[in-house]
């Protein structure tokens, strides 16, 4: 083998490894980064979806002069979301996902877009005046209201 085949080899092969690790470096930057950009787009839409079930929640008290129960009040809630003359007839536009091509369903309401799916956790605190809930996301720190403080009320851990 000459000198300039050998060089000419060498070259080949030296490139392929150049163009191997430049792929894996880049993937090794890139992948990260847009698994930040999933988690953020979640929390997101995790957000958006609590916002749209504290609206339901101030649109029921407006109505019925009180908070749903604990117990079951996330179900009641969806009930008088599937029942209410007003919210059937403006749901659409009230409780709009922040998801393009999905559509209004007052069942999914109450459950996280994070999977594994869990449902919001609701708690009513009806010994003060006024009531107050506490809304919480159960794979997060977020929540929406409080049990101790009336100031508050309907107010996210986020804004």
């Amino acid at each position: 083998m000459d000198i300039e085949k050998r060089n000419r080899i060498l070259s080949i092969v030296l490139g392929i490894v150049i163009v191997v690790l430049g792929y894996w470096l880049y993937h090794s930057i890139i992948d990260p980064y847009e698994e930040v950009i999933e988690r953020e787009q979640m929390t997101e839409k995790v957000r958006h979806r609590m916002g749209l079930v504290r609206d339901a929640l101030v649109q029921y008290e407006q109505d019925k002069d009180t908070f749903p129960p604990t117990d079951g009040g996330l179900d009641t809630l969806v009930s008088y979301l599937k029942t209410d003359s007003l919210m059937v007839a403006n749901g659409d536009s009230l409780f709009a996902p922040l998801e393009p091509n999905k559509s209004y369903k007052p069942d999914s309401l109450i459950y996280s877009p994070r999977p594994p799916h869990k449902k919001f956790e609701y708690t009513l605190n009806d010994t003060l005046r006024p009531e107050i809930y506490l809304l919480e996301d159960p794979d997060t720190e977020d929540r929406i209201g409080s049990l101790e403080n009336t100031t508050e009320l309907n107010a996210a851990s986020w804004e």
